[in-house]
């Protein structure tokens, strides 16, 4: 039986995206080795998705060392994996629009575990901690309890999320740290619940790259070409994330910075750790029950 107010098409629809995104990670993990391009893995995981029956919820993103999220690879990019890396891989799966959104990070030298455990750590906590009624700054409390117990700081700029219908990051957040406000979930709520733990000072900045689009307002447009983008948007991703690597569109870089300078389009850049610090981030997808909470990923 579903849980809360979603329907039982939708709670079918949730557990088939966190199967095969629980599929897609298990095939895709190993291949993260030394010497692999960010892009190969990439391309791999976004097939395999689609091969599977479901759609990338937004571009695979592969975060290395300092990067903290929206690091995705273009085809050009011949950037490999070296054996003194830390890789995140965060990846999401929608069929009909409910989407399923999940992070592991992958310790190449073999010298960060136990800041990999403090992510892990930290989302274990949370997930033993989210229930109908139970405050988000609550979540937050025990996310951030468990990593400074491990000797690490939480980045205080990034949280959880909810997850909606065609709408991968919308409320409630949850936060890395405990916090007054907030509310309290409730039953039926999909939340992404994501953890991040680094060496750092616990805060994240934009970088300049900007490689993930969106969907931000609905405005007239002129241009053909950005009309014909918009059509196709509209019918195949509505507000999730895209990259311009998934689209043939003559034009297409340039038609979508003229979009992102009309505010039609939002630009999601690379988040970072200062230079030398690095971030290992942990997430499941959960639904609230009234005891508890349904984890769709593994």
């Amino acid at each position: 039986m579903a849980p809360g107010d979603l329907s039982e098409e939708a709670w079918l629809d949730l557990q088939k995206a966190g199967e095969i995104l629980s599929q897609v990670f298990d095939e895709t993990i190993p291949r993260i080795e030394p010497g692999v391009s960010r892009f190969e893995i990439a391309d791999h995981a976004e097939t395999r998705i689609r091969d599977l029956g479901g759609n990338p919820a937004f571009p695979v993103n592969i975060n290395v060392n300092e990067e903290a999220s929206h690091a995705i690879p273009t085809t050009a990019d011949e950037s490999t994996f070296d054996d003194s890396d830390l890789v995140t891989l965060d990846m999401g799966v929608h069929v009909n629009g409910w989407c399923s959104d999940a992070a592991v990070t992958i310790d190449l030298s073999g010298t960060h575990d136990e800041l990999v455990a403090a992510s892990d750590a930290a989302l274990a906590a949370a997930l033993r901690t989210i229930e109908a009624g139970v405050h988000t700054g609550t979540v937050g409390h025990s996310i951030e309890q468990a990593i400074r117990d491990r000797g690490f700081r939480p980045v205080v700029n990034l949280a959880g999320h909810g997850l909606g219908h065609y709408d991968a990051h919308t409320d409630p957040m949850l936060p890395n740290t405990g916090s007054d406000n907030g509310i309290e979930l409730s039953e039926g709520d999909v939340l992404a619940v994501e953890t991040f733990a680094t060496t750092g000072r616990g805060r994240v900045t934009e970088g300049s790259d900007e490689r993930i689009f969106r969907l931000d307002a609905d405005r007239p447009v002129r241009d053909r070409r950005g009309r014909k983008l918009l059509d196709t948007l509209r019918e195949t991703r509505r507000n999730l994330p895209f990259t311009t690597r998934w689209y043939d569109i003559s034009g297409l870089t340039m038609t979508v910075r003229n979009l992102e300078r009309k505010g039609v389009l939002k630009s999601d850049p690379v988040l970072k750790a200062e230079r030398g610090a690095l971030v290992s981030q942990s997430e499941h997808t959960a639904v609230v029950t009234a005891n508890g909470c349904t984890v769709t990923t593994r």
